[in-house]
């Protein structure tokens, strides 16, 4: 009977086989595509649409589909930056019909972009961090590229929003949703420059503020940028660099104006004019700016900002290129603390209602911060170009703002005060940030001398820093209990003195050469070295501290073939510590080395499309200055009045990134990374434990599919997850050991994990009127940026906004 029963089966199963031959697997479909001179064209999408049966075009341009059934079809090729084809073929049963099609580039067809950028082209300004005319594939840095054709599809308004899409960078701390600092690879704090100038002096503390609308793309650099920024204790550490791109002039007319509203009140007016202002188009401008007025979910809590981005591009011939920019943000909000934790011990963290607030309804912070930038370019000859830029970041933050504390310690290190209750004061602080940078490049590129190719720099930068920071004394208010209403009215107060004023001022100076050495069609080996010197004194001590510092850099790349390029390179940054780093016997400790090894993959596909980008690294830090520490007689570690040098911080992990337009009306973008930061030897923390507010993983996922044709036809569709991992809420320090008031040798407790889903859907309604609603957060996931126990800010809640967008040309 079994034998019988699969007998039976088997007959059914070949007769369906035989059926589908012949209705479907008797014809089939070949040719080729290119463009009007002939060239063949990769990637294009051809499509059969009543049969939703389709396939791509390969590197020669050439496409197959079989198993078709028989009779008359339209065929549809599209392609990026080309007029779409169609032609009709009649498919006879049993044959193989051949088409040949040759698409038309657009009209007056502009670059367009990809979520990653402009496809084939070096992303604007990127050379301001990398110093070199290449793309990102072609440098031994992990370079990822976020352009505003995502930030806008996302409706992105955050550093932190649109970095989310770069596998490995997270939030480290909003310090109250007032700013925001940015983690990469387990360093706290990378600098976040704008157009190549940094914005505040104390990046790793305080980070900053800036507004999407006049962001042309994030460039994100991990890894040590030492060779082209300087010392570790300047911007070119070893985590990284974060660098905002504002928008530049364009030479034809465009532009646009939005509203967008949404949840809490929000309510955001912005436009985007450029154009050029001469018949001759040698002179452009571009002018884009925000308005935005918002609440919260917590009660008590609000923000207005105001944000203008002018621009100017002269070219006077095909030759020079000079631009001229300004970016201004006054930044209005309420510093917000969130909410506390019951325990030091354990997470507790307190589900804080929203209507209540822990500070007060008058607590202001104000950031203001103009950057100026002008460029200068200059092509001498088909191989040599020089460039100078200068640029300067002014920030202000006049603040007044509520602070929390738990009360003093009893003789057994307990608080005195219940978990639930904290001491309210309130304080005042008033940052003044100057930072400039001045840069002079020349450029070789395709530079052959004997059988080698060059494409190489040499250049210069002189880099100053003044800040002046005022100290205030707090003044307490009253004890708040969380579990009981609090009061949100300051109390009539005498106004806070100034108790001290410490102003710094730091200039550096810095000298490098890179050069990528083609030998030949499949390998390149790329090496370079800065020379680093930097001058720092403070009116806190008599002291000026000098270093000075020789970076190396050296790589390789191979390409066994076209689109794949594997990359290995070692370099290494210096960070200068200040003269009162001593040794037991008085002699200055020095610097310290830290080292990176950083090995993967960078790889295109479909015609640059698709970007595939696999790293491995590893950063190791033992040459630090480290205070050395004593067992006392009861063998507890004490700290000593002198330092020593040993120690080793590790630093390695894995990054995966996928990027592109899979199809012509389909772009995604995928990340991973795997982050493994330790305290390997370390007189202050405890062996193998992480860093504060480091994650173990962070993933990321986003797609978006565009309605090309048809009844859907303007329509787009996206969605995506991004998911941060569990991370300490603080540093695990030694017992006995003394450090930013942690209590010694307490282990941290962990703040979970959490994922958040995003959905997008926009519409074109005509060639001008667009649509485009936002819900984030989708599923109202519950978790938490904060930084130690002082600010425990909770993610937004489930909202929703629309952007209603005109554009004009």
């Amino acid at each position: 009977m079994y034998k019988k029963f699969l007998l039976t089966c088997l007959c059914l199963i070949l007769s369906q086989l035989v059926w589908a031959q012949r209705h479907y697997g008797g014809s089939g479909l070949k040719g080729r595509v290119t463009n009007t001179s002939g060239q063949a064209l990769a990637g294009a999408s051809i499509v059969i649409e009543h049969l939703r049966a389709g396939t791509n075009s390969q590197e020669d341009g050439t496409f197959e589909m079989q198993h078709l059934p028989h009779g008359t079809h339209e065929v549809r090729v599209l392609l990026l930056g080309y007029e779409s084809a169609v032609q009709q073929v009649e498919l006879r049963r049993g044959e193989t019909a051949t088409l040949v099609f040759q698409l038309t580039p657009k009209a007056n067809q502009v670059a367009e972009v990809e979520v990653f950028g402009v496809r084939d082209k070096q992303p604007e300004k990127l050379e301001v961090i990398t110093r070199l005319p290449l793309k990102p594939s072609e440098q031994i840095q992990s370079i990822s590229v976020i352009s505003d054709r995502l930030i806008q599809e996302q409706g992105a308004l955050t550093i932190t929003d649109v970095t989310r899409n770069v596998p490995g960078v997270y939030n480290f701390a909003t310090y109250g949703n007032r700013r925001e600092s940015m983690s990469s690879r387990g360093f706290r704090g990378i600098p976040v420059v704008k157009n190549g100038v940094r914005i505040n002096s104390d990046f790793r503390g305080t980070g900053v503020l800036t507004d999407m609308e006049g962001v042309e793309s994030i460039q994100v650099m991990k890894g040590a940028s030492s060779i082209t920024q300087g010392m570790a204790g300047d911007i070119g550490g070893p985590g990284g660099i974060i660098n905002i791109v504002t928008k530049t002039p364009k030479f034809e007319r465009g532009g646009y104006a939005a509203l967008r509203v949404g949840s809490f009140g929000q309510v955001r007016p912005s436009f985007d004019v450029y154009g050029p202002l001469n018949e001759s188009k040698t002179v452009a401008f571009r002018v884009n700016g925000a308005l935005e007025r918002a609440e919260s979910y917590r009660a008590h809590v609000s923000f207005e900002k105001f944000y203008l981005n002018p621009s100017l591009e002269w070219r006077p011939d095909g030759k020079t290129t000079l631009t001229l920019e300004m970016d201004y943000l006054n930044d209005s909000r309420t510093p917000d603390l969130g909410t506390i934790t019951l325990s030091d011990e354990q997470y507790n963290i307190f589900d804080l209602p929203h209507e209540q607030f822990l500070g007060f309804e008058t607590d202001r912070t104000t950031t203001k911060n103009a950057t100026f930038a002008a460029r200068f370019n200059r092509k001498l000859n088909d191989n040599f170009s020089v460039r100078a830029a200068y640029f300067r970041s002014n920030l202000e933050v006049p603040e007044v703002a509520t602070s929390l504390s738990q009360g003093k310690r009893d003789a057994d290190g307990n608080f005195m005060l219940p978990a639930h209750q904290r001491l309210r004061s309130i304080t005042q602080s008033n940052r003044s940030d100057k930072n400039s940078v001045v840069q002079f490049d020349l450029i070789g590129q395709d530079v052959q001398t004997g059988f080698l190719k060059h494409t190489f720099q040499v250049g210069t930068d002189f880099r100053t820093v003044n800040l002046e920071l005022p100290t205030y004394a707090s003044t307490f208010i009253d004890t708040i209990d969380v579990f009981h209403p609090i009061p949100n009215t300051l109390p009539v107060t005498p106004a806070s003195k100034i108790t001290a004023t410490t102003t710094s001022n730091e200039a550096s100076l810095g000298f490098m050469l890179q050069d990528v050495l083609t030998i030949t069609d499949w390998a390149k080996a790329i090496g370079g070295v800065r020379y680093s010197t930097t001058e720092s004194r403070s009116s806190a001590t008599a002291v000026v501290t000098r270093g000075q510092a020789i970076n190396p850099m050296a790589g390789l790349i191979v390409s066994p073939f076209r689109g794949l390029n594997l990359f290995a390179s070692y370099t290494n940054s210096t960070n200068p510590r200040t003269a009162t780093r001593l040794d037991k016997d008085g002699n200055e400790l020095g610097t310290e080395r830290i080292d990176q090894v950083e090995a993967g993959i960078k790889s295109d596909w479909l015609d640059n499309r698709l970007r595939f980008n696999l790293t491995l690294y590893q950063i190791n830090n033992r040459n630090m200055n480290l205070q050395a520490v004593e067992p006392d007689a009861n063998g507890v570690l004490i700290q000593m009045p002198y330092y020593t040098k040993g120690g080793n911080d590790e630093r390695k992990g894995i990054e995966v990134e996928l990027t592109g337009r899979v199809l012509d009306n389909l772009e995604l973008i995928a990340g991973y990374a795997l982050i493994d930061a330790r305290y390997k030897e370390h007189t202050t923390f405890v062996r193998n434990s992480s860093p504060l507010n480091t994650p173990d993983q962070t993933a990321n996922f986003w797609a978006n599919y565009t309605f090309r044709y048809g009844a859907l036809k303007g329509l787009a569709l996206g969605g995506g997850a991004y998911y941060v991992g569990s991370r300490p809420n603080n540093d695990w320090t030694n017992a006995g050991v003394d450090y930013h008031e942690i209590a010694p040798g307490q282990e941290p407790w962990y703040m979970k994990a959490y994922t958040t889903v995003n959905l997008q859907a926009s519409y074109q309604a005509t060639e001008h009127l667009g649509v485009r609603l936002l819900f984030n957060n989708l599923l109202d996931e519950v978790g938490y940026n904060a930084y130690r126990v002082s600010f425990i800010n909770p993610i937004d809640p489930r909202n929703m906004s629309a952007v209603l967008t005109y554009r004009f040309r």
